[in-house]
C-alpha cells in the first residue's frame, strides 16, 4: 500500500468516524466542555420578577414631583425587604418600602433611589429630587424572557453556559455521550513508572502523555496498559474492546522489525485503513477498523506519537463529539531560530509559539520528548524545504 498525504490519512480516517448520537442526562456541574443535546428553553421569565438594582427606597415617582434639596419629597417608611423577601402588601402612594438589591419591588412602586440620597428621621425619608417611573429598575425577563432558546442544541457548554443554565433552574442537562477511547502501549521493553527499572527496560511515557493529553482535551480515557509483543495476545484484547469503545488508540509496533506486531493483530481481527503517512516524525501509523471500532497505532518513539497524535487523532476526536474545541487551530509566524536541517519530506517539528514568534527547542529527534515539554505548536514544513533562517515566514499549528 502506497504512503498517502496527511489530508488524505485524516480523510480516510474521518470516513470511519461518526458523531456520537446518544444521549445522557448529566448533573450541571459535569457538565462542563460537554455538547448539549437538546435546545434549553426558559421555563420562566429570568429574573421571575421586578427588581432593585440596588440598596435604597421604593415608592410612586409621581410623589417626587417638584421635589428639591431646599424642599424635599417625604415617604413614610412601611417595611424592609432584602433580596430573597417579599413584601406582599401594596404600597400606598406617600410610603416607600426599604430595599437590598435583588429585592423584588413591590406593587404600588415604580423606581428606587439610592439610600445614600435620602435623609431618614423619625420614620420618613426625604427624597431632594425627582424620580421618574421605572428610574433604577430592572424589569421581570430582563435576562432572558419565558419561551427564549436560551442555549442551542449543539452547544459546546462553557463556564458562561452552566451560569446561565443554573439561572433557568436546570440541575441536570441532556448532553451528548463522550466518545470511548481505549489507549494501550506495546512493547515487552516497556514497564510502568514506580516499577523497579531492570536491564534493557525503559519507562513507558507515551501512555501517560496522551492519555494526560486526552484528558487535558476533556476526554476521560479507558487506560489499558502495556500490551506484550505477541500478536495473538494484543489482538485478543483489542478485539475484546469492540462495542465497548469507539476508538482504540495504540503505541509502538507499527514499523518493520521483528516485534513490530500491529500489522498481525490488524489481520487477525480487522481490516486496514491505511499504513504510513508522508510525515517525518510518526511516518507508519496503522489506521484499521475492527467491526464499527476505528483503531489508530501510532509510532512508539515519544515524540513521534505525540506529533501524530496531534495530527491524526484530534480531528477523530472532534467528529465523534461535536467539540471544535479539539481540533488544532492554525497559525503563521515567523522563526526566532534557524532550523539547520534540510526537509525532503513534510516535516513538523515542536515550536512554542506566542506573538507571532516560533521558539524552536534545539533537540528535535523523535525519541526525545523532553524538549516538548514547554511547546504548544507544531510547526509544519513543506516537502522539499532546505534549511530554514531564523525570521523566516512559517505556517504551523497551535495546540
Amino acid at each position: 500500500m502506497q504512503d498517502i498525504s496527511l489530508e488524505q490519512a485524516i480523510s480516510v480516517l474521518l470516513e470511519h468516524t461518526k458523531k456520537i448520537e446518544a444521549v445522557e442526562e448529566v448533573p450541571l456541574l459535569e457538565a462542563l466542555g460537554r455538547v448539549l443535546a437538546e435546545d434549553a428553553v426558559a421555563t420562566f421569565d429570568n429574573p421571575p420578577f421586578d427588581r432593585s438594582p440596588l440598596d435604597g427606597y421604593t415608592f410612586a415617582a409621581a410623589g417626587t414631583k417638584g421635589a428639591t434639596k431646599e424642599a424635599p419629597a417625604a415617604f413614610t417608611v412601611i417595611g424592609e425587604e432584602c433580596a430573597g423577601d417579599f413584601f406582599a402588601a401594596e404600597v400606598p402612594a406617600g410610603s416607600a418600602v426599604r430595599l437590598m438589591t435583588g429585592a423584588a419591588i413591590p406593587k404600588g412602586c415604580d423606581c428606587v433611589v439610592r439610600q445614600e440620597d435620602v435623609t431618614v428621621e423619625d420614620g420618613r425619608i426625604f427624597v431632594p429630587y425627582e424620580l421618574h417611573h421605572h428610574e433604577n429598575y430592572c424589569f421581570a425577563g430582563e435576562d432572558v424572557r419565558k419561551g427564549t432558546r436560551a442555549v442551542e442544541r449543539g452547544t459546546e457548554l462553557t463556564a458562561a453556559h452552566l451560569g446561565v443554565l443554573a439561572s433557568l433552574g436546570f440541575g441536570t442537562v441532556k448532553v451528548l455521550r463522550r466518545p470511548r477511547v481505549a489507549i494501550a502501549s506495546t512493547g515487552d521493553e516497556l514497564v510502568l513508572p514506580g516499577e523497579p527499572l531492570r536491564p534493557g527496560k525503559i519507562y513507558n511515557s507515551n501512555l501517560y502523555a496522551l492519555a494526560g493529553r486526552l484528558r487535558e482535551m476533556g476526554f476521560c480515557p479507558e487506560v489499558i496498559g502495556i500490551l506484550p509483543d505477541d500478536a495473538q495476545q494484543a489482538a485478543s484484547v483489542i478485539a475484546g474492546c469492540r462495542g465497548k469503545v469507539d476508538l482504540f488508540l495504540t503505541t509502538g509496533g507499527v514499523s518493520v522489525g521483528k516485534k513490530d506486531i500491529m500489522h498481525e493483530v490488524v489481520r487477525l481481527i480487522g481490516t486496514r485503513l491505511f499504513w504510513r503517512v508522508c510525515i517525518k516524525p510518526g511516518a507508519p501509523v496503522i489506521a484499521y477498523t475492527v467491526g464499527d471500532m476505528l483503531g489508530i497505532a501510532l509510532s512508539g518513539n515519544p515524540f513521534a506519537s505525540y506529533a501524530t497524535f496531534e495530527l491524526l487523532t484530534r480531528p477523530v476526536l472532534e467528529a465523534f463529539s461535536g467539540r471544535s474545541s479539539v481540533a488544532g487551530r492554525a497559525v503563521e509566524g515567523f522563526l526566532a531560530d534557524a532550523f539547520p536541517k534540510p526537509s525532503y519530506g513534510r516535516r513538523f517539528i515542536r515550536a512554542h509559539y506566542e506573538a507571532g514568534i516560533f521558539e524552536i527547542p534545539a533537540q528535535h529527534d523523535s525519541g526525545s520528548l523532553f524538549s516538548a515539554a514547554g511547546c504548544n505548536a507544531l510547526i509544519d514544513i513543506p516537502a522539499g524545504t532546505g534549511p530554514l533562517m531564523a525570521g523566516t515566514r512559517v505556517k504551523g499549528v497551535l495546540l
